[in-house]
């Protein structure tokens, strides 16, 4: 674990590991098929920021991606199959970050909630649209801003 994250106790860090494949279902299964181009898309995004992101948070996407696969498919497993409920005990499970990213300094929060963000987004254009890419379907629309997050901002010219 990064020295970033180290106000969060194991507990609250593998929350904040465990948002990406949660995103990921949340994305991929809002029209109600968890699609394999999406779960995919999602691997491979995470393995590349593992190495494209700022330095501080490669360690996480390594740690996300070495697990990706089993806890997506366990997370599947032991969620609702219903999409509604599905996508709100998602929602629920996502909204709980908010208290994690409050404890972390304003310029990582505001990164980690960009970073949510612009991973919801790599998945929901993973199928759809032209020739089944890059659009986000109506059902994803709904859930792909992450509205149960707060939106977390630093001014790059303020101090940490």
């Amino acid at each position: 674990m990064d020295p970033i994250f180290e106000k969060l106790s194991p507990t609250e860090y593998q929350s904040l590991k465990e948002a990406i494949p949660l995103i990921t279902i949340l994305i991929a299964g809002a029209d109600g098929n968890i699609d394999e181009k999406e779960t995919n898309w999602a691997q491979k995004v995470t393995n590349i920021r593992a190495y494209s992101t700022p330095e501080h948070y490669q360690s996480y996407y390594e740690e996300v991606g070495d697990t990706f696969a089993e806890r997506l498919s366990a997370l599947i497993s032991e969620l609702p199959a219903d999409v509604q409920e599905r996508s709100q005990a998602v929602s629920d499970r996502l909204a709980e970050l908010n208290t994690i990213l409050e404890k972390l300094s304003p310029k990582v929060a505001a990164a980690m909630y960009k970073e949510f963000r612009t991973f919801a987004n790599h998945v929901a254009r993973a199928s759809g649209g032209f020739l089944k890419f890059w659009s986000i379907s109506a059902a994803e629309k709904k859930w792909v801003s992450l509205p149960m997050l707060r939106k977390f901002e630093w001014d790059e010219e303020e101090e940490e």
